[in-house]
């Protein structure tokens, strides 16, 4: 998902839940992306959450998404 980025404008980042009693690493995140994505949908951030906001019909909310990352960089809702 796209996530806004002072040096670059946007930039490209990956959500992840992990199953339960499963593990990943954000650095074997990027190196399957890299060898299965094109180099610009690699991201360049990777966030690991217990789970991710969604609609009653089971929908990603990425608005919320991108909310929470405007938070955190102090921004303003456009």
């Amino acid at each position: 998902m796209g996530v806004p980025d002072a040096y670059r404008g946007e930039t490209v980042k990956a959500y992840i839940v992990v199953k339960e009693g499963e593990t990943l690493t954000e650095q074997e995140v990027i190196e399957f992306c890299n060898a299965h994505l094109a180099r610009y949908k690699v991201p360049r951030l990777v966030e690991f959450r217990s789970e991710l906001p969604k609609t009653a019909v089971g929908k990603v909310l990425r608005r919320l998404l991108r909310e929470e990352e405007l938070k955190k960089l102090g921004g303003e809702k456009s």
